[in-house]
């Protein structure tokens, strides 16, 4: 049993905390209208993810191949940043900001937000 009791003590002692670190994201996002195909966008990203006590969050950016249906194929610029917020041990609070270069004047920007129950 004191054995037991050394390897339990042992192992909360030596938990390896969160990690935080870069990563490479490669994401292919397709949309339709109905039956009718608009095109692709494929971002290829390099980011930073990590967290704090009970917040997580990333930051990622890269080139974006964006494919229309019928349409030339052409690369922009794309990011995006999002964290997390551990409310309860249940409910986490989340969001994220996005972009992408075009080639005329106005650039896309998107976010999204939202709450995750866990059971």
């Amino acid at each position: 049993m004191k054995s037991f009791i050394a390897l339990a003590t042992l192992s909360t002692l030596s938990a390896t905390p969160a990690m935080a670190g870069p990563y490479v994201n490669t994401e292919i996002n397709s949309g339709w209208n109905g039956s009718d195909y608009g095109g692709s966008q494929t971002d290829l990203h390099i980011g930073y993810e990590g967290s704090v006590d009970r917040l997580g969050y990333y930051l990622q950016a890269g080139p974006a191949i964006v494919s229309p249906d019928g349409g030339d194929a052409n690369t922009e610029f794309s990011g995006k940043a999002g964290g997390s917020f551990q409310a309860t041990e249940a409910v986490s609070v989340y969001g994220e900001i996005s972009f992408l270069t075009t080639d005329v004047d106005n650039n896309n920007y998107g976010t999204k937000a939202g709450l995750k129950w866990s059971f």
